[in-house]
């Protein structure tokens, strides 16, 4: 016996429309069946399939109408008899998508097949639904054909010659064909036609699937509509909408991204045009809603030494119409700290989206800051200009001018500190979730050249950090995680050199364990011949982390951080360490994950007792 299966396609779903054709021929059929029940609510499911290949079971559970009624307690005859003549065309439909075309399924309401009871003669009550499934033998491809295929197209190799013939495969190679013409500038591709031929006999499937390429497509004009504080003309040039071009599926992305980036909308449409133009350009339509535009924020941070850390932030995301974006952040630190008294510090930066390019946002930026240390006093003063550009989701660059002045009170008395300064960031971030990595990697490297006035000195601050995440057991619930920091200071001499530049040691960011900032170096006299406790010329950190996911929402941590820091520029001169380790416990909040952990020093003599460190986030 053959069947035959012709369908000509206007679009690629059609191939959902061939299964739906073929259920509807099946016929009932009882046989000796393997089975698998559970009992869901006063409604007994028992799903039995012969032979019970490649998990069946499971996935005729996933997609059944009855089971996803009983899981929402629907248990009245009617939602029962109703989800059960619904889940025949379902359950052949997973059948085909699986391979298997002479398949049968009977469903049996108290004994009583579902497709006999008409609907409006449901019973009351039912207590017990087996749906009984033969899938049959599973057929092959004797043929896997799709003409024309662009360059670069990904077809999966599943769609080929003897392997497993499900619509499923052949609908996702209708899909990628179509995707493989559209990346080739082709928008408006589409799936010409297709035929399909089950032969029972020998079970093969011949199958052809046409692809109509269409004409090669450029961007035409973008129709602006929804942005009613946002100027029209900031909004296209933070779009970037690249009109005249090759039509390109990631340049539309692209543009979603940057409108997503400038924090003003709420919700963002880019709709192509069904037509093209005479000249083969296709118009597209972006409409948006725009989100009120101010937001603040808090968090915060507790050790039993440091004491509490307290941040806020205030923000407006559309400052003068142009999607400028003006953030006020304050940050309160060692407050009840058993080693030194509060710090306080203030930044309030200006962001301008689309300067230059439509990926570099300009900025200015002023800080202020009063530390207030152990060994000595500290205020600071800044302003900066800047760009940053992305150049792609993973990779980011900054460079800023800034003019810093801080003044230092210390056993040496006052001594101000007055420095142009040029810091520039590079980051590559391949982490797949940034607040809770569980894979990937994260690298970052600063340059700081800096040049002094007055007694200050001129050279440079190099800074590096990478971390690296690597997740493994069942549900991901282990994760390796490690972090490495170093950095130094070249060309100036450390008496010469701000203070915040210099490198400290210890701390939750750092070393936990150990009391905040408490390694440095003791490399300057005073008037009276004592030594001032400052930064080091350069810092070496390690830190690594299992972490376990207990439950959905707890994990546990077990952890292990090393720091050393130098006296000299480029690791060299004395130097000290020390190192700490622990455990903690987190719980995932939609923010982030609550952090709490427990340190105590293992090396060093920069140790204070047993540490205790409350936050927000990872550590890192």
């Amino acid at each position: 016996m053959r069947a035959y299966i012709r369908a000509v396609l206007v679009a690629s779903t059609a191939l959902v429309g061939t299964g739906a054709a073929l259920a509807q021929s099946s016929s009932p059929f009882s046989g000796l069946f393997g089975g698998d029940s559970q009992t869901e609510g006063p409604v007994a499911l028992d799903i039995q399939v012969a032979g019970n290949e490649e998990g069946l079971d499971d996935k005729i559970r996933a997609t059944s109408l009855v089971a996803g009624a009983l899981k929402e307690d629907r248990t009245t005859g009617q939602d029962v008899l109703a989800a059960a003549r619904g889940d025949y065309a379902r359950i052949l439909g997973l059948l085909y998508d699986e391979g298997y075309y002479d398949g049968s399924v009977n469903i049996l309401l108290d004994g009583i097949e579902a497709s006999e009871v008409a609907p409006l003669d449901a019973p009351d009550v039912v207590r017990r639904v087996v749906v009984n499934v033969n899938p049959g033998r599973i057929f092959r491809f004797s043929r896997a054909q799709i003409a024309p295929i662009a360059p670069e197209s990904e077809i999966s190799s599943d769609y080929a010659v003897d392997k497993v013939a499900g619509t499923g495969t052949m609908r996702s190679a209708a899909v990628a064909g179509v995707e493989g013409w559209r990346n080739y500038g082709h928008a408006k591709a589409d799936v010409g036609g297709q035929e399909i031929t089950a032969d029972h006999d020998t079970r093969r499937v011949d199958s052809r699937i046409a692809l109509n390429p269409g004409p090669a497509v450029s961007f035409g004009r973008m129709t602006v509509a929804g942005n009613q504080r946002l100027n029209e003309r900031r909004l296209r040039k933070i779009a970037g909408f690249p009109e005249g071009e090759r039509f390109d599926p990631e340049e539309m992305d692209t543009v979603r991204k940057r409108l997503r980036r400038s924090g003003v909308f709420s919700a963002i449409t880019l709709q192509e045009s069904d037509d093209l133009n005479a000249d083969n350009s296709m118009d597209v339509d972006l409409t948006v809603v725009e989100q009120k535009p101010r937001r603040f924020g808090a968090g915060f941070e507790i050790s039993n030494t440091d004491g509490v850390l307290l941040s806020a932030y205030w923000m407006h995301r559309n400052l003068l119409g142009g999607g400028e974006r003006l953030r006020v952040d304050a940050k309160v630190k060692d407050i009840g700290s058993q080693t030194s008294d509060r710090d306080d510090e203030v930044t309030i930066r200006l962001d301008r989206p689309a300067t230059l390019t439509a990926d570099t946002t300009a900025f200015v930026e002023i800080e202020a800051a009063r530390m207030r240390e152990e060994d000595y006093d500290e205020d600071t003063a800044s302003i900066g200009v800047g760009l940053e550009h992305i150049f792609s989701d993973q990779l980011t660059a900054n460079t800023e001018l800034e003019y810093q002045y801080s003044r230092v009170f210390d056993a040496n008395g006052q001594t101000d500190f007055k420095v142009l300064a040029l810091p520039s960031e590079v980051i590559w971030d391949m982490r797949e979730e940034p607040n809770n990595a569980k894979r990937g990697f994260y690298l970052s490297g600063d340059i700081t050249p800096f040049v002094g006035f007055g007694d200050t000195g001129s050279g440079a601050q190099l800074l590096g950090e990478g971390r690296v995440f690597r997740s493994f057991g069942e549900d991901d619930k282990f994760t390796l995680a490690g972090r490495a920091r170093a950095g130094t200071i070249l060309g100036s001499e450390i008496e010469e050199t701000p203070r915040n530049y210099l490198f400290f040691s210890g701390g939750g960011g750092t070393v936990r364990g150990h009391p905040y900032q408490e390694l440095g170096v003791n490399e300057i006299e005073g008037p009276d011949g004592d030594t001032i406790k400052t930064g080091g010329m350069s810092v070496a950190n390690a830190t690594a982390e299992i972490r376990y996911q207990v439950r959905e929402k707890i994990g546990l941590v077990t952890f292990v951080d090393y720091g050393q820091v130098w006296t000299d520029g480029s690791f060299g001169g004395d130097s000290g360490s020390h190192s700490g380790a622990g455990v903690g416990v987190r719980y995932d909040t939609p923010v982030g994950p609550l952090r709490f952990d427990i340190a105590a020093p293992v090396g060093g003599d920069t140790d204070n007792g047993v540490q205790f460190y409350l936050g927000l986030g990872q550590a890192f």
